[in-house]
């Protein structure tokens, strides 16, 4: 083993998926690429690494609501492209030509292109943490989606792609909890 910088161990443990996260006040929409993310249980909970550096905070503040949009390896470089400009002076959905579809839920649009769409309420901010807690409201997934492999940034503009699939379901079954 060799010693390596502690400030970079987060390296080591990415969590779920690369996503975007929309946002909308008004009729101004915004997309943002976010790559800290995480389930909170067996819930429709979840966090979001994120704060005031980034524009859509402030409309998080002011709507609480926002589409998690999950997008696939074959969107990269619209992921890089969309999480490396401001929303202040970019319209990101015409930039990168993503298409922005009406929630029902939410003013918040969904994403056509990526596999799968969550409308969220914000219910929390943990300010000592950075961190925006959501719920989901609805959910979609496009199952006529070729591409299912999702993306998952090492944090070093390096990325990890989702491979194959292993199934484990029977031998868990029995551990898992009911519903699950």
């Amino acid at each position: 083993m060799r010693t390596m910088r502690l400030e970079k161990a987060f390296t080591l443990l990415e969590p779920g998926p690369v996503v975007f996260v929309t946002t909308a006040v008004g009729d101004r929409r915004n997309i943002m690429t976010i790559s800290w993310t995480m389930v909170a249980g067996f819930t429709p909970l979840f966090a979001m690494t994120t704060g005031p550096w980034n524009h859509s905070f402030a409309a998080l503040r002011k709507t609480r609501e926002c589409v998690i949009a999950i997008p696939t390896v074959d969107l990269i470089d619209k992921v890089v492209g969309v999480g490396t400009c401001s929303g202040a002076d970019t319209d990101k959905f015409a930039a990168f030509g993503l298409t922005p579809l009406e929630g029902r839920h939410v003013g918040a649009p969904l994403v056509r292109e990526c596999l799968a769409n969550i409308e969220c309420k914000v219910i929390d901010f943990v300010r000592k943490h950075d961190f925006v807690v959501v719920e989901g409201v609805a959910a979609y997934v496009d199952p006529t989606r070729r591409e299912r492999r999702t993306l998952h940034a090492v944090g070093d503009g390096t990325f990890v792609v989702d491979g194959r699939s292993l199934d484990r379901r029977k031998a868990m079954r029995a551990k898992l909890p009911d519903g699950v």
